[in-house]
């Protein structure tokens, strides 16, 4: 247990050294980690049916900007997996874009402290064009708390940002947190809503005007532990939100290895 203190003091302190990463990755994290041996192929899909019409400080506009970002997750050890993000972006008259890459370590208290809630600590690191986001790289830290409690489910992401390079590299630490409350209404089906924010910098807090909030109704349909599938509709309700967007994920989980998988979402 030596080598998980240390990684999870690492990742603290990066805290020190962390901007919204965009539409293109729309998830509230649970806290569980992909075991050794294993590996989750994700695609996350969105579509911006209605957001920002202009080109703005050089940022090319949201409207029906499509997004498509395959994710590979590898995991390490019981405790840890590592996990690498390729963004695009396809829109009229621009084509299909490469975005940007990211790439996102995280370790999580192990399964066998027997914890009531599931905890674990993700940090991503990456580079975005500035034609998508004038913050070209960025540092995420991202707190997940999670559990399963019968048919009820919640994980909160509290969220933590900070540019490296761009206009907002002095504005400190962004608080952006995210929120996922849904409902088993049968073992193959369950439906919830989850709820995305960015308040701004944690020592001057937007203007509930400036601040970007989406609630998305959300299903997640369980039909085999290979599979992760979840879709969802969004609406912003504040001004500097985009205002529609209508986002998927599908994974597939590929096992080298026999092994259990235990589940924090699991009464």
């Amino acid at each position: 247990m030596k080598s998980f203190a240390l990684t999870l003091l690492f990742l603290g302190f990066a805290v020190g050294m962390v901007h919204a990463q965009g539409n293109y990755e729309i998830q509230v994290y649970g806290s569980e980690t992909q075991l050794p041996k294993s590996t989750m192929v994700e695609l996350h899909s969105n579509f911006t049916a209605d957001g920002q019409r202009l080109k703005i400080d050089g940022v090319a506009p949201t409207y029906h900007q499509e997004h498509e970002t395959l994710e590979i997750t590898q995991g390490i050890n019981d405790w840890s997996e590592i996990g690498f993000y390729l963004f695009t972006s396809e829109q009229n008259g621009m084509g299909v874009q490469w975005v940007g890459d990211h790439i996102r370590p995280r370790v999580r208290v192990p399964p066998d402290w027997h914890w009531k809630v599931g905890v674990s600590l993700s940090t991503e690191v990456g580079y975005q064009r500035a034609l998508y986001d004038r913050d070209t790289w960025t540092w995420e830290i991202r707190p997940i708390v999670d559990r399963q409690k019968g048919r009820f489910y919640w994980a909160v992401n509290p969220a933590l940002e900070r540019t490296f390079h761009g206009p907002d590299v002095n504005l400190g630490l962004d608080f952006a947190p995210a929120v996922k409350l849904s409902w088993d209404f049968t073992k193959q089906f369950a439906a919830g809503l989850e709820y995305y924010a960015d308040y701004g910098s944690i020592t001057n807090i937007a203007s509930l005007h400036n601040q970007q909030q989406q609630i998305f109704p959300a299903i997640d349909l369980n039909v085999s532990p290979k599979w992760e599938i979840n879709f969802g509709v969004g609406v912003g309700p504040t001004a500097a939100t985009d205002h529609w967007i209508v986002k998927g994920i599908l994974g597939r989980r590929f096992d080298w290895g026999h092994h259990d998988r235990g589940s924090i979402r699991n009464p």
